[in-house]
């Protein structure tokens, strides 16, 4: 660890020795999506496994989600250990020491690029329980269910690669954006499209001292402004359960070390891409709910638990519950659709502070009694099209506000599962850059 890195870190916040494939190495081929991604479409990876072949490929270096369930895990886990020793052998990356990146990720023509910043997030200030008031944050409930198996793949690993994606709530746009208005004096690193309709992304060298310096003081300067007993600077946007099972790891490293060791032990932090929440380009999307087997009454039912009283207005279509669960009157408003139509429920002293987190308590209430099962799905009018097939429900969540996201994560602690989602799969980060995690 690099003498400069042991004496910047601010907030949680640190440079990193970053891993980059070197020149000759095909970024298109390397570059593959987040490993959590597409986990009903074995075809999907397929498609990928057969774009890559032996090439080098981040693909060789994770374990796709979709095989979780394979008989033999530990084989694969393996292999991949086996491959970072291998890539790094074979001195396959170019080191770029206490350093950030910047980076600019398009997603679709035309439309303007979303801006990242590629970092280290000290592990000893995140925490993921629910009534955590750390600096780095969960945004949604962490299912400790799913840290043993994604352990198990990073405990021997000597890389992270990462698809971690970090919000921060700069409204005035003082830590990334100054970064991507000075990108024709930055050194270029790589500019690639991605695989299966991922867009394209290119990246930055920030390794300058006054550059790392005025992201250190912005980062300070929103970190001044937040409330000392709950001072959220980081959310978790995606990626959550690598960034609890990297935690996991370090708790269990640290153990053994003595507090020397254990200030810059490369464990201790996990590279991440920070984005602004308000970045234009930056699209929030509700994830909704499909209820299968269950009928309106007891449906609402249970949603009179969770509330003092609730109103419902029938309308005719998707449109019109649109227009009124995204109206800013600040009533706390989702959308119900079933064979027979459509309704907008507006809810009375609920027990939550959005609509996301009151229907949540429904759902979980009806599936511990087994009245129904559930599906959350991203789009509504897939949403609509199975809610209403007979014996079903379609249930649609209003737009996620970026204005007041931090503040519902400080005043709830965190949200419901599958409340949002940054953008559709083919949007998700893709893995390209690596750090070492072992000494």
């Amino acid at each position: 660890m690099s003498k400069r890195r042991e004496q910047v870190s601010v907030h949680g916040l640190s440079c990193a020795d970053i891993l980059i494939p070197k020149k000759g190495v095909d970024m298109r081929r390397w570059a593959v999506v987040a490993c959590d991604q597409y986990t009903s479409e074995p075809e999907y990876w397929q498609r990928v496994a057969q774009t890559v072949g032996v090439a080098p490929s981040t693909l060789h270096m994770i374990y796709p989600e979709v095989y979780l369930e394979e008989e033999n895990p530990q084989q694969r886990i393996d292999a991949i250990n086996a491959t970072m020793v291998r890539y790094l052998a074979e001195d396959l990356f170019d080191t770029y020491p206490d350093s950030f990146v910047l980076i600019e990720r398009k997603t679709k023509e035309g439309k303007a690029g979303r801006w990242g910043l590629l970092a280290a997030l000290d592990l000893d200030e995140y925490d993921y329980s629910v009534d955590s008031t750390s600096l780095i944050r969960a945004t949604e409930g962490t299912i400790l269910e799913r840290i043993p198996p994604r352990k198990a793949i990073r405990k021997n690993a000597a890389l992270e690669v990462p698809h971690i994606l970090v919000l921060i709530n700069d409204a005035q746009k003082t830590v990334i954006e100054p970064l991507a208005a000075k990108v024709a004096d930055l050194k270029a690193l790589y500019a690639t499209t991605l695989m299966e309709g991922g867009g394209s992304i290119s990246a930055w060298l920030v390794n300058e001292q006054h550059l790392q310096d005025g992201v250190y003081v912005a980062i300070d300067t929103l970190h001044s402004a937040l409330d000392p007993a709950n001072p959220l600077l980081f959310a978790m946007g995606d990626g959550n359960h690598s960034l609890a099972t990297a935690k996991s790891c370090w708790e269990d490293i640290k153990v053994s070390l003595s507090e020397a060791e254990r200030a810059h032990h490369p464990a201790r932090f996990a590279l991440v891409e920070i984005e602004n929440i308000h970045d234009v380009a930056l699209e929030f999307e509700p994830i909704h709910r499909t209820l299968f087997g269950l009928t309106q009454p007891a449906f609402e039912e249970e949603v009179g638990r969770v509330c003092a009283s609730f109103e419902k207005e029938r309308v005719d279509s998707l449109a019109a519950i649109n227009a009124l669960i995204d109206s800013s009157d600040a009533k706390q408003r989702f959308g119900y659709a079933d064979e027979s139509g459509y309704w907008v429920y507006t809810l009375n002293g609920a027990d939550h502070s959005i609509a996301a987190g009151s229907l949540q308590s429904v759902i979980d209430s009806l599936l511990a009694k087994k009245r129904c099962t559930v599906d959350y799905i991203h789009g509504k009018e897939v949403t609509i099209k199975l809610g209403r097939k007979s014996g079903n429900i379609a249930l649609i969540l209003p737009e996620v506000s970026k204005a007041t996201f931090f503040d519902t994560i400080v005043q709830d602690r965190a949200l419901p599962r599958k409340t949002f989602s940054m953008g559709e799969a083919h949007e998700k980060r893709f893995y390209i850059e690596a750090r070492k995690i072992r000494p």
